[in-house]
């Protein structure tokens, strides 16, 4: 099968498209026909091992897994002995083991992993949507979200952004989105209940404040943010800020038992995907993609990607479109 591997860490040019050999899915494992992933900010931090203490878990010289792609949607093409909940055929998505090998043709996943079926009338392309929604949920979770408290979630149109506006909406909150100008529009159709242009005006001088904050492109600060939290109020990034300063502030917050600042660890994968689905189903959660790649131009994806500056996802066509599976 054809895959997209990196046998070292480096810029998005240690990736090359070779022939290697199609996985065999064991007992309890399905073989999944990928038909599209995504090129996302956990792929390109795996890919150059960013931040360094990272290669403790991908492998300290080189990487453990050589094939990217964290994200997945394909069809089930042969189930492995003792299979129940999946047959072949199956249209399904979800996130890869070890969080690597949807850059490729084929992905053997355990049945009882992160998957799920994809909901009627959902195209592959719209449903690799797992890991921003993943990393969105688990702060949104993490904080505790209730109906009818307030969200601020500043960079709303990335894919964590995207996903938190809508999760956060379908938790019941009011949510207040944080975007530049071109993503107005898309900010309002996903549910905000008021979008705030930062080319425009200072959102943190808005004389608001809000029950929780939400960084989701690690753009910002708590130092910066801290006049938008009520009292109780509490604030979250997706990085580790500058001089690792979330991660500070959220043991002091914890000795402190303020809640004040949290740095969300990722809740279960396998329930996330089942929720997931379920919004999904619901009409609740839909992608926005920013564009399209071939397999065979994953390195112009992964070079997209890191110039921060996409909307939504940007999604890898393993199949390409007319090609059959």
């Amino acid at each position: 099968m054809r895959a997209a591997v990196n046998t070292s860490y480096g810029s998005p040019e240690v990736v090359r498209i070779r022939d290697v050999p199609k996985p065999q899915p064991k007992a309890n494992e399905v073989l999944v026909r990928v038909h599209a992933s995504t090129v996302n900010r956990t792929d390109c931090g795996t890919l150059w091992a960013h931040p360094f203490f990272i290669r403790g878990f991908t492998g300290l010289v080189r990487p453990t897994h050589t094939i990217r792609g964290m994200d997945f949607a394909g069809t089930i093409e042969s189930v492995g002995a003792g299979v129940t909940s999946f047959r072949p055929g199956d249209r399904v998505f979800g996130l890869a083991p070890n969080d690597s090998g949807g850059h490729a043709e084929y992905l053997a996943v355990p049945e009882q992993d992160a998957m799920a079926t994809i909901p009627e009338g959902v195209p592959f392309d719209e449903a690799v949507v797992c890991e921003g929604a993943w990393y969105a949920d688990s702060n949104l979770r993490q904080f505790g979200l209730k109906p009818g408290q307030t969200v601020l979630i500043y960079g709303a149109s990335g894919a964590i952004g995207t996903a938190a506006v809508q999760l956060a909406k379908s938790y019941g909150a009011e949510v207040t989105a944080v975007v530049a100008t071109r993503h107005l529009e898309l900010a309002r159709s996903l549910g905000a209940d008021r979008v705030i242009d930062y080319t425009a005006e200072d959102f943190t001088a808005i004389g608001e404040t809000f029950d929780f904050v939400f960084d989701s492109v690690g753009k910002t600060s708590y130092f910066r943010c801290r006049k938008l939290l009520r009292p109780e109020g509490t604030f979250a990034a997706t990085d580790l800020g500058p001089g690792g300063q979330n991660i500070w502030l959220t043991w002091w917050s914890a000795i402190r038992h303020n809640n004040r600042v949290i740095f969300a660890m990722p809740q279960p994968r396998k329930p996330f995907v089942d929720f997931l689905r379920a919004r999904m189903a619901a009409g609740e959660f839909r992608a926005v993609v920013d564009r399209h790649y071939p397999l065979d131009a994953v390195v112009e994806a992964y070079r997209y990607v890191l110039t921060g500056q996409k909307t939504g996802i940007v999604v890898i066509d393993v199949v390409a479109e007319g090609e059959s599976a």
